[in-house]
């Protein structure tokens, strides 16, 4: 093969190591328009997971690395004069010349050629080259040169950053928080290498502009940076090289390949510094691609493997990234939060490390944060042991004069098996199954509150003296059984009614139009193209619909449900109303959100009216459309306000489903940055929801002071005694009240000691080894490509 690589960065020249060493007969060259020690930056940090990477594909780069590292384990942070030390972490620094200078000795012991101080222009000939590798960075000529093929997306984040070094050793990765007379400043410092520490200082752009650093030059912004965190720097300098400030792009392509040209590294995607892995990302995009060469007989098959294949791996480490950045952006949310509550949510931030995990990395610091959470959970009037308190998950809770024994719900799940409305033997089993398992709060799934209000013929409605008699059983049933607390969901369909079952096909229209029945919304925008029209909404139709809620609350009272919820979320009838996509009104309840939220208020406001003062409500809310030109962040924290200054105790969290043509990210606890902006903003009880599937999840969120709540959705499908099952893995006492099941519930409590103890000791030797320790045999190679067929 003949290969051209733009750019001698890691990326590039890892490429080169790899294939010239697989292929001698190769030609590689490489053309770098810097001189060889020309670089940006200080320092680059590895995980021990990451060398052990290295060492499996290239162990005479690998041990180069590992001679000239600088190792630590711990993670410190400096925030309001406290410091917390987090061990188990594992990472390495070394210096970005240093890591350049081994990647192109290796390469040039291998014969690839490097062509220094060379530029490369996109409109170059590379025609004799089988492939041709665009790895010139984050300011890629290439990448702009063929934007029009590549469309580049690129998120110039609103933080400002300046990237200095100094002379100052460090023992751990360092966050330093200061709080100045112009706003927040932060430093992220580690030692890379003896007598020299990266130091990355960020602020908020408000906080850039009130302290005048856009007129300073980079001397002048170091001395800045060393006045506000000289008790850091202990008198040691701060040095500087192209140190200027500058806003952090988020780089992804829709097409990584053009011909026989592909991007790799930056110019194919960044990942934040805060997470550490843009080095890492651009690394592992060289053995991918390798791989893929490797794997296929032409070039063509292989950059169309090496994409299909590494797309999805990029994309979780950016989305990681994506989260840890934003924390950062709104450091102002948690400001006055407990120190140990802060350090938890900088640890927690990326979703890579969870409670559990941390335990096990930092036993001591997890307890000092189970003893906080105890601490302010007996502020809140309970008698609990904070010596030696209990899982957060397990820690009680109040909603006005409703207490919960736990904070783990089953989330509102539409089951779409009642018959003209009647909950059956099903929902008997359904609920009562799941409440016997020990879940502090059972939601029901969205009752309908008038014929013409049900999304399918299979939804649950409460009009209806039958209807009220089904429902009087699985209530009667709960409370005697179980001390789950219940709480019924009232909702509209809106302009989803008239659908199919959900595994017919959800939100599709029925095929017999003359099935269903007319559908209203906030405007006649049809849900699919093919869907029923709907009517907009008149006067006299909110009129009748608010009459309609109210009598159900009437009925959910007389029914003896602890708790309410009103539906304003998914695009239904009164979300439809909130969401500028499908609220299109020019009268008063179109237009700005403080109309849109006018009839919405308006049926909570009755609904409360209605509802005894000593039982709670809640509102679900769709935080985001996921689609431009939907429902924004800050609008979603004003709809939260406005519900909480009319009486709602708490705001159930959910995103999306407004549009058809929505494009949520998905993930772990994907909806659970939107539950952290809505309670640390608008300063309201908040119930996280989305893809949380684990207790340890759940305590991740609760300490980091995410939610007050955590549901969980699928996991209560598939088993109803998913509380039972976290209470004995984190040794808590049976929940419920059936003696029948207690000898069940202690020989489980009895096997989660040895199985979590078994687990943790996997875990631990699954760890990568120390740098410090020993090793008896070469890494096995990790792999960075899917499968693509």
């Amino acid at each position: 093969m003949k290969v051209s690589i733009v750019g001698g960065g890691p990326a590039g020249l890892y490429f080169a190591i790899l294939l010239k060493k697989a292929r001698p007969d190769s030609v590689i060259t490489a053309f770098e328009r810097n001189r060889p020690d020309d670089t940006f930056g200080f320092g680059v940090v590895f995980s021990d997971e990451t060398l052990d990477t290295f060492e499996g594909w290239d162990p005479e780069s690998y041990k180069r690395i590992t001679d000239e590292f600088a190792y630590w384990d711990d993670i410190e942070i400096h925030f309001k004069d406290t410091a917390h030390r987090v061990g188990g972490n594992g990472f390495c620094g070394c210096s970005r010349t240093t890591l350049l200078r081994i990647l192109q000795d290796r390469a040039i012991e291998l014969g690839v050629e490097i062509c220094y101080q060379t530029e490369v222009d996109p409109d170059t000939d590379f025609s004799d080259s089988d492939l041709v590798v665009l790895s010139d960075g984050v300011n890629s000529r290439f990448r702009e040169h063929f934007a029009e093929h590549f469309r580049p997306n690129v998120d110039l984040r609103p933080n400002k950053f300046a990237w200095m070094g100094s002379t100052k050793p460090l023992d751990a990765f360092t966050f330093c928080f200061e709080e100045t007379e112009w706003g927040i400043f932060i430093a992220h410092a580690y030692q890379y290498e003896e007598g020299r520490s990266t130091w990355i200082f960020e602020t908020d752009d408000e906080t850039f502009e009130r302290a005048g650093l856009g007129a300073l030059n980079e001397e002048e912004s170091a001395e800045f940076c060393r006045k506000i965190f000289g008790k850091y720097l202990d008198g040691h300098p701060l040095l500087i090289n192209r140190s200027m400030w500058r806003n952090f792009p988020m780089i992804r392509n829709e097409r990584w390949v053009k011909d026989n040209m592909v991007l790799l590294g930056d110019a194919k995607a960044t990942a934040h510094y805060s997470i550490g892995s843009g080095t890492k990302l651009a690394m592992e995009d060289a053995i991918a691609l390798f791989e893929a060469i490797e794997a296929k007989p032409d070039v063509p098959s292989a950059l169309k493997l090496f994409e299909s294949g590494r797309r999805e791996g990029v994309e979780i480490i950016q989305h990681a990234a994506d989260v840890s950045l934003v924390w950062f952006e709104h450091l102002d949310r948690f400001w006055d939060y407990d120190p140990i509550q802060f350090a938890f949510g900088l640890m927690t931030r990326s979703k890579a490390i969870t409670y559990d995990n941390l335990r096990l990395r930092a036993p001591e610091f997890v307890d000092r944060a189970d003893r906080m959470f105890a601490e302010k959970v007996r502020l809140k009037g309970f008698d609990v042991d904070v010596d030696n308190p209990a899982t957060p998950a397990f820690q009680p809770f109040r909603l006005r004069d409703m207490e919960l024994q736990n904070r783990i719900v089953m989330s509102p799940m539409c089951m779409y098996s009642a018959k003209d409305g009647v909950p059956g033997d099903f929902h008997l089993v359904h609920y009562g199954a799941r409440a016997m398992g020990g879940a502090g709060l059972i939601f029901t799934e969205m009752t309908c509150v008038a014929p013409d209000a049900r999304i399918t013929h299979g939804c649950t409605g409460l009009w209806n003296d039958e209807q009220e008699a089904a429902w009087k059983r699985i209530v009667d049933f709960v409370q005697a059984n179980s001390n789950s607390k219940l709480c019924m969901q009232l909702g509209h369909a809106g302009r989803k009614g008239a659908s199919k079952l959900m595994w017919e096909g959800m939100d599709r229209p029925l095929d017999n139009a003359e099935d269903g029945w007319p559908v209203l919304s906030a405007s006649p925008i049809p849900y699919y193209p093919e869907s029923q029209v709907p009517r907009e909404v008149t006067r006299e139709d909110m009129d009748r619909i608010v009459e309609a809620f109210v009598a159900a609350v009437e009925r959910t009272e007389r029914l003896g449900f602890d708790m309410l919820e009103l539906h304003c979320a998914h695009g239904y009838l009164l979300a439809s109303f909130l969401s500028p996509l499908t609220n299109q009104r020019t009268d008063e309840y179109g237009g700005p959100i403080e109309n849109r939220l006018k009839f919405p208020l308006e049926v909570f406001r009755r609904m409360r009216e209605a509802w005894p003062k000593h039982k709670p409500m809640s509102v679900r809310i769709s935080a985001t459309d996921w689609a431009e030109g939907g429902l924004p962040g800050e609008d979603a924290v004003a709809v939260a306000q406005a519900f909480a200054a009319e009486g709602v105790d708490l705001v159930d969290v959910s995103t999306g489903q407004t549009v058809n043509w929505s494009a949520p990210v998905y993930g772990r606890m994907f909806q659970t940055p939107f539950s952290d902006q809505i309670r640390n903003e608008a300063d309201v009880a908040t119930m996280c929801v989305g893809n949380i599937t684990t207790a340890d999840q759940a305590n991740t969120i609760l300490v980091a002071g995410r939610a007050d709540l955590v549901a969980i959705g699928r996991p209560h499908l598939v088993d109803p005694f998913f509380t039972a099952r976290a209470a004995a893995w984190y040794g808590e006492p049976y929940l419920t009240v059936q003696p029948q099941y207690e000898p069940g519930y202690d020989q489980l409590a009895r096997n989660s000691v040895r199985d979590r103890q078994n687990l943790e000791e996997l875990r631990i030797k699954a760890r990568p080894k120390s740098r410090q320790s020993s090793r008896e045999a070469p890494r096995p190679k990790t792999s960075f490509i899917a499968a693509a067929e």
